[in-house]
This record gives structure tokens, C-alpha cells and sequence, in this order.
């Protein structure tokens, strides 16, 4: 079965953009596995608001890769890119027993907490990056029940980001 990942970076208080989708905190200066990650996937998860913030800062994302955007509001049917708006945890469920590569989980936080909240995500590698933003979009919205995480391992680096990887 694949896996569902969700590789992300986060603040030290938990958001995953700052107020008005700001991303200008991000340390973008090493590539901090990122290749190599891309390179097992093959299929991406994502929220609207989040494919249209990705689409604007990294297109190349989205090229040769299935790219699948929960939305309600928004209807795209190309290509390597579609939408879904129903039943979003039966088509996840089905879409990882499909052959193929392990898939990540992009975010947004309503769709992370969906995901997280039915079962579907198997690993979370987060890089939490040294600084408070204080507003915006978190990491998770209202996750209604704790969830236990086992600790795989983490990394630090010189310039204190933090990554972290836990399995459920």
C-alpha cells in the first residue's frame, strides 16, 4: 500500500503561513531533502488555497506528477490535474491502495486535519522553522480527539531549523 506524507514546514507556533499567506519566513537557501523526496512520489494531496500559493511560487511542482486539489469551490478536470469535492476520505482510501509511488500530503490544514483525523496519513515530516509568526494559516485546525505519534528521528541544522519526522 502507499503511503501518505505529509512534508511540510511549519513555524515554531504552529502555522504554515503567516497573515496574508505571507511566506517570506521560509528558509529556502539549502534544499534540506527535498530532491530526494520528490523523487518517491508520485502523486500530490492538496487544499485549494494551498495549490493556488504553490502554483504562484513552484509550478514545477504539478508537472509530471498526479495532482489531486480538495476543493469546493474551484473545478479543474486537465491533464495531470484534478479536483474532488466529495467524499474526500473514501477517495483517499482508495487512492493508496492503487499502485505507485508514496504520495504527499502538500496541506493545507483543513486538509491535513481531514486526513489526519480518518486515518490516511502515515507519516508527518515537519520542518520547523526558528522563528514565532504569530497569525495565519496553522498546521492543523481543530483536531478533535489526540492523536499518538511515534518519533521516527530529527535533524537540526546550523541555522535552527528543525526536522522532524514521526510515523502513526
Amino acid at each position: 500500500m502507499r503511503k501518505i506524507i505529509l512534508y511540510i514546514a511549519s513555524s515554531l507556533d504552529g502555522f504554515i503561513a503567516g497573515k496574508d499567506d505571507d511566506l517570506s519566513w521560509l528558509f529556502t537557501n539549502e534544499g534540506y531533502g527535498f530532491d530526494e523526496f520528490f523523487k518517491g512520489i508520485d502523486t500530490i494531496l492538496t487544499g485549494r488555497k494551498t495549490y493556488e500559493i504553490s502554483l504562484k511560487l513552484e509550478p514545477s511542482f504539478f508537472i509530471d506528477k498526479e495532482v489531486i486539489v480538495f476543493s469546493h469551490s474551484m473545478n479543474i478536470q486537465i491533464n495531470n490535474i484534478k479536483t474532488i469535492s466529495n467524499n474526500i476520505p473514501e477517495y483517499v482510501k482508495n487512492l493508496k491502495m492503487q499502485d505507485g509511488k508514496d504520495i504527499w500530503l502538500l496541506g493545507g490544514g483543513e486538509i491535513t486535519t481531514l486526513l489526519v483525523e480518518n486515518n490516511l496519513v502515515d507519516e508527518m515530516l515537519i520542518f520547523i522553522h526558528p522563528i514565532l509568526v504569530g497569525e495565519g494559516s496553522p498546521l492543523f485546525k481543530n483536531i478533535s480527539e489526540y492523536k499518538k505519534l511515534n518519533f521516527v528521528n530529527s535533524k537540526s541544522y546550523k541555522n535552527g531549523l528543525l526536522e522532524v519526522r514521526y510515523k502513526f
